[in-house]
């Protein structure tokens, strides 16, 4: 038949287009736009690697794009020109249309212009659909990035990646904000973090890392919470005290970062975003930031056993106008407040060897030293009235020897929204969770 595909034709990619002028290919992907101009037809089409222009100029090939609707699947075969003025440097003469998923209904929102104009709630109804925006495809692939940044900087450092369960008998971090689940008639929650497994697990490996799910049943709905979020953690042996923790902090996520400039510069041009480059950050103590905070502020926060998202906010404004910083780390909070596996200060108990990473006057990163001395931890557990028999597996780990060890964890959603100048954490998960969403 007149204008059927060559059997030479093999299909490339957007990006790839000029590379292959002069040869006959096939271009596959979804309708983006699509325009009539003096009998010819122009064709956007979006593909894994961006955009590419195609052009159609026979009534006959023309006719089967009839009734199409944006988002229909094609797959174009013909010549490829190059052609300055085109996406790329290079445009598609098509000889050949076959529809590979013909969408015949008008999309629920437009999605193909530089900004989603439908509101947040709107378009996760949809997400199926919504996530199809540029600047939503973008922030997905940032994630990613990170996530990949962040395994490859441990990878190199020795660090072993774990997979823990996600289905656990008692509450990790302590509280109520947990899942409850029925398993085979037992009681079972979802798991607030990997942390117990990790630290037992630095007695196997010494240092490990995880990129996995996590679950809160935190009852609020705000810009910076879901109720199921992607967490990077790490746990690693042998150091002295927390500030080994937090410079491990720096020089991975300041690598990881570095990488992200590099491999996400479109996406991240999208949003105008600037990636900082993290180094030497700043560090002050708990009580010394409830000082500043009243000092530059003047709100008295002190005597509070936690800083409010409020003083987060004013402390990261102090770090970048006193030190040029988008990063501050706070250590030193109330032994009281942390959990019952955190080594206290020994030169003053009620002072925990913890700290918070702010960026961008939000909290990013939560870590520090672990109580690795079995007979002390059991006081702890003890004095917090914090029963023994769910964690004897966790307790085996230091009854039978663990090194000094810490770790940390971030929240990958978190850092992606913070990064891009997101309003909402929302935006940087593909089908969030929170306190009314549960589908798509």
């Amino acid at each position: 038949m007149s204008g059927a595909p060559s059997s030479q034709s093999s299909r490339v990619l957007s990006a790839e287009l000029l590379a292959h002028a002069g040869r006959q290919v096939q271009l596959s992907g979804w309708l983006q736009t699509r325009r009539e101009l003096g009998g010819v037809t122009f064709l956007i089409v979006r593909d894994r690697a961006g955009l590419a222009q195609a052009v159609v100029d026979r009534p006959d090939v023309a006719s089967q794009l009839s009734g199409l609707q944006v988002e229909s699947v094609l797959q174009l075969t013909g010549n490829v020109v190059a052609e300055p003025r085109a996406r790329g440097g290079a445009e598609l003469r098509v000889e050949h249309v076959e529809v590979l998923s013909a969408v015949t209904e008008a999309p629920p929102f437009e999605i193909n212009r530089p900004k989603l104009t439908a509101s947040l709630d709107v378009w996760l109804d949809r997400a199926a659909f919504g996530l199809r925006h540029a600047e939503k495809r973008a922030a997905l692939r940032i994630g990613a990035e990170l996530a990949r940044g962040f395994r490859k900087a441990l990878v190199a450092r020795g660090f072993v990646e774990i997979f823990t369960p996600k289905i656990v008998g008692s509450a990790t971090e302590g509280g109520a904000n947990v899942f409850p689940i029925d398993y085979f008639g037992r009681s079972a929650y979802l798991a607030q973090s990997p942390q117990l497994y990790k630290q037992m697990l630095v007695g196997v490996h010494e240092r490990v890392f995880e990129v996995g799910p996590v679950f809160r049943a935190e009852p609020h709905a705000t810009a910076r919470h879901l109720n199921e979020y992607t967490s990077l953690d790490i746990e690693f042996g042998f150091i002295h005290d927390h500030r080994d923790v937090m410079a491990m902090a720096e020089a991975v996520l300041g690598e990881t970062l570095a990488g992200l400039t590099e491999r996400c510069a479109d996406d991240l041009q999208l949003f105008a975003a600037r990636v900082p480059v993290m180094r030497a950050v700043p560090i002050v103590g708990f009580h010394e930031a409830q000082e500043i905070i009243l000092r530059e502020y003047g709100e008295d926060c002190r005597g509070e056993p936690d800083l409010a998202p409020q003083h987060e906010r004013w402390l990261g404004e102090w770090a970048q106008r006193a030190h040029g910083s988008d990063f501050l780390f706070v250590e030193g909070y109330p032994t009281a407040k942390r959990p019952f596996y955190t080594m206290p200060n020994p030169e003053q108990p009620e002072v925990s060897n913890s700290f918070d990473l702010l960026f961008r006057g939000l909290e990013l990163v939560t870590g520090g030293q672990r109580e690795h001395r079995y007979e002390r931890l059991l006081a702890v557990m003890e004095a917090r009235g914090v029963p023994r028999e769910p964690f004897e597996g966790y307790l085996d780990a230091f009854r039978f020897g663990m090194p000094p060890e810490g770790g940390f964890a971030v929240g990958l959603e978190r850092f992606v929204a913070q990064l891009l100048g997101l309003g909402n954490v929302r935006e940087a998960r593909a089908f969030p969770r929170d306190l009314t969403r549960l589908a798509p």
